[in-house]
């Protein structure tokens, strides 16, 4: 007679699902409400799941129990944490754009919401374990929801915007199989820290499988983070989407794959194993260097800031690739930096919005549509000029002072090459930022177009809040750099990193 399994109610630690407990139960709660009362309103629904993303974060903040739990998958530490507060944070900052004067179908509907959360839930999975079949899932849950996020917009181009994202993401789904099944075939474990110690025990022979499990992740993640060759989906995804939602994936999707490559990249570049580190070194140029090059030649606003996205996405691998505590703080402080200047631009191009294609055939924000709206609108002008200035990583603007960090994070580590190119790629990005502040501020308005009325469709209350907080934050970032570095590199040298 077999006996009955026995489980450790205490080594189980389900404290450590609190979070991702908390998001899940508001999105069952969102569906069975919308089943019982016809008709939400969409500022009840916005308040409602900002409320149970706050409940997450303090329950995020709040937890001091093991590192491990529920069968040692998870892995509480404090990389996941800070990652967990960024993703949140993020999350909490974009809903309220729904709130726009103009009324969007996704917004008034219930599901959206709760495809939203469990979005979410996939990203904390995706941060809060080294397991490689836990993260699986937390992609696939995150990708799936977002994919149908996508689709919600009611725009002819979404379409075809949310099928290429679908497809590249079942593409990165089979290489990550493929990675995952070699890496067990290697070591006989699916967890990063086993894998590690097998691999360095066995001085990474064979070397040939290493190299075919390390492609095919970083075929998986450069997916996810948009890194070059991987990238060719974010211009048209970015372009179809809504310009707060593109805004949202160019920062929640890739913080989460950022902490997977810290986990898994930095343990095969510590390796020494020299062809290793020289992957992940041509990734990182070709990613800064090529998507800078494709921005000079965007005819459209919202395209030339999904290349942008990309080449910073460069920058952050190039930290990675460092590898050292002080360049995983300067990744963090980046990212953070980054999140509201970038969420703000995208914010920008929202509050514009025409529901027509006044100013091009193709493109809703082309850079013709932004002649002389200092003229029309000075404070959106002023405001946008300010979000282009911080992202071109001019002092003393926000972004300046991550990219200062992690060129010092470089250099310190004697990566001298590599703080040439990222400062040479930033020289490039100037041009193109620099390029809408021209036209916003040295071109005359169109004659025929010159109506604040054709920009100002969506500027609601909630909007001009959430534009305003960037801008204070992107501006005035240097009264905080020091204090979020110190509880940065806490949480950072906390994991072990």
């Amino acid at each position: 007679m077999l006996e009955p399994i026995s489980i450790d109610m205490a080594s189980l630690n389900l404290p450590a699902l609190l979070p991702m407990a908390i998001l899940t139960i508001g999105a069952l709660a969102v569906i069975c409400i919308d089943l019982a009362v016809k008709g939400l309103n969409r500022s009840f629904l916005t308040m409602f799941t900002i409320l149970f993303i706050i409940l997450d974060c303090g329950a995020v903040l709040g937890y001091n129990g093991p590192a491990r739990g529920f069968f040692d998958v998870m892995l509480v530490d404090g990389i996941s944490i800070i990652a967990q507060v960024i993703i949140l944070v993020a999350s909490a900052f974009f809903l309220p754009l729904s709130l726009s004067h103009r009324h969007f179908k996704e917004f008034r509907m219930a599901e959206f919401y709760a495809l939203f959360m469990f979005m979410i839930v996939g990203f904390q999975f995706m941060v809060v374990s080294d397991n490689l079949i836990l993260i699986f899932i937390g992609l696939e849950t995150s990708s799936l929801a977002l994919y149908t996020l996508i689709a919600m917009h009611n725009r002819a181009k979404v379409f075809e915007a949310a099928i290429k994202y679908f497809t590249m993401g079942a593409l990165a789904a089979s290489f990550y199989g493929v990675s995952a099944l070699i890496f067990y075939a290697l070591t006989g474990s699916v967890e990063i820290n086993q894998i590690e110690k097998i691999l360095m025990q066995r001085e990474f022979e064979p070397l040939i499988g290493v190299l075919a499990a390390t492609v095919f992740m970083l075929g998986a993640l450069g997916f996810k983070l948009s890194l070059v060759p991987s990238h060719t989906w974010t211009p048209d995804v970015y372009e179809g989407s809504s310009a707060p939602l593109a805004g949202y994936m160019s920062v929640v999707p890739k913080i989460a794959g950022f902490v997977v490559a810290i986990r898994l990249f930095e343990m095969l570049v510590s390796s020494g194993v020299v062809w290793l580190e020289n992957i992940l070194y041509i990734t990182v140029v070709l990613t800064m260097t090529l998507a800078n090059l494709t921005a000079l030649v965007q005819d459209d606003v919202k395209r030339m800031l999904a290349f942008s996205s990309i080449s910073h996405a460069g920058f952050m691998m190039a930290a990675i690739l460092i590898g050292t505590t002080q360049a995983n703080t300067a990744l963090f402080l980046y990212w953070i930096l980054f999140m509201f200047t970038n969420l703000g631009a995208f914010t920008m191009l929202w509050i514009v919005r025409h529901p027509k294609n006044l100013w091009d055939e193709r493109y809703q924000h082309p850079y013709a549509k932004f002649s002389g709206l200092v003229k029309i609108m000075p404070t959106t002008a002023t405001i946008m000029g300010i979000f282009m200035f911080a992202l071109a990583g001019m002092p003393p603007f926000s972004v300046f002072w991550g990219k200062l960090y992690l060129i010092s994070a470089a250099i310190n580590s004697e990566y001298i090459s590599l703080a040439i190119i990222i400062v040479l790629n930033s020289a490039i990005a100037i041009y193109y930022y620099m390029k809408l502040v021209i036209y916003m501020f040295l071109k005359d308005p169109d004659p025929v177009r010159a109506d604040a009325a054709l920009y100002a469709t969506n500027a609601s209350t909630p909007l001009k809040v959430i534009v305003g907080v960037a801008a204070i934050i992107t501006m005035f970032a240097i009264v905080f750099v020091e204090p979020l570095l110190i509880i940065i590199t806490k949480y950072v040298t906390a994991s072990g990193f």
